[in-house]
């Protein structure tokens, strides 16, 4: 299907600085742009992109000063990234749904399944699981005992939810996800063993939440791991026993939280963070790549960076210490033997 420049900008509240009647069928990234096609500028890093590309449409933010002509016509919008993120939704929600239940999945007799939902070849569904509508489950999806699914889930091929857990309406998990695991619950003996601790709880995912693929989330030892409504996880994360996440909040990749600790409403965690278990992470908390979190975080909306975890202003300055360590170690070097050399004059004048 094509679009016209006026058809797109009407949709998304836009202007058109250019052609209207242009028309595109595909999208592309700016640098990477052809003629028929619709790219959008967000990030300062990709101006220099923007005047020499070949898409035919580009959609930027209405705030946003030229510094020459550009080639394509532009959409301005008051939020080029979104408004290119609703595009790329309506495109993806026009593909056509797989509907029907594969005779080589199991199904057990007590499990209970929605209207219009899609079970693929060797999925697995076990007593007494319920299943709302919509929902559509890849192949080699395991849903253990006792587990419930919302409305309009997806699980992608190789998804296993252990029993008794409850997942949300709305939620998308990649392939390798774990859900319901058991925790890492181990006690010392008096041998140097470990005796296993059994883990009786489960986990509650509430609505609207997305797991990047082989990312695991633990059972609770007792009570529930829970992962509160529209949480997104990203690739390689590992959410430890007991542990509540909250609202809105979002991870990047191979970050882990330990056991029983709470992170806040409408976080912002980077790549490879490790949280330390038993500790509270106040809202809006933002904490960047690499960043160890030792101790809570009691003041809300503020931004962590380092291990252990120290304000991003102070970072910052320890940051460019650190960078000058060679040179402040040859001055301190060369301030000692200056010392040396005076005790020595003032010794032999004595």
């Amino acid at each position: 299907m094509e679009f016209s420049a006026q058809q797109i900008a009407d949709f998304l509240g836009g202007v058109v600085q250019g052609d209207p009647s242009v028309k595109v069928h595909n999208f592309s990234k700016i640098e990477e742009g052809t003629s028929g096609t619709l790219s959008f500028l967000s990030n300062p890093k990709y101006c220099q992109y923007l005047y020499d590309s070949q898409s035919s449409i580009i959609i930027i933010n209405k705030d946003f000063q030229l510094e020459r002509e550009t080639q394509g016509t532009l959409i301005r919008v008051d939020d080029a990234y979104k408004s290119f993120a609703v595009l790329l939704s309506l495109v993806e929600q026009s593909k056509p749904k797989k509907t029907g239940i594969s005779p080589l999945a199991h199904i057990s007799s007590t499990a209970v399944i929605g209207e219009n939902a899609y079970i693929a070849p060797f999925v697995y569904i076990g007593d007494g699981v319920i299943i709302g509508n919509n929902v559509m489950l890849y192949a080699h999806a395991s849903i253990d005992d006792n587990t419930q699914l919302g409305e309009n889930v997806t699980l992608f091929s190789g998804v296993k939810i252990y029993n008794d857990c409850v997942i949300g309406s709305n939620c998308i998990f990649h392939s390798g996800v774990v859900i319901g695991s058991d925790g890492f619950g181990f006690a010392p003996t008096e041998d140097g063993s470990y005796q296993k601790i059994p883990q009786l709880g489960n986990v509650i995912i509430e609505d609207d939440v997305e797991i990047g693929a082989n990312t695991t989330v633990d059972r609770a030892t007792m009570g529930s791991t829970i992962i509160h409504k529209g949480v997104k996880l990203d690739n390689l994360i590992q959410i430890a026993h007991n542990v509540e996440v909250g609202m809105n909040t979002v991870m990047a990749a191979q970050s882990g939280i330990a056991g029983s600790s709470k992170v806040g409403k409408q976080c912002v965690v980077g790549g490879q963070v490790a949280i330390n278990g038993h500790i509270q992470i106040a809202d809006g908390t933002m904490l960047g790549g690499q960043t160890g979190v030792a101790n809570s975080i009691k003041e809300p909306k503020q931004i962590y960076q380092g291990s252990p975890a120290i304000p991003i202003s102070n970072y910052r300055r320890s940051s460019i210490a650190f960078k000058n360590l060679p040179d402040l170690h040859k001055i301190i070097k060369e301030l000692q033997k200056q010392i040396k050399d005076l005790e020595t004059r003032i010794n032999s004048i004595s």
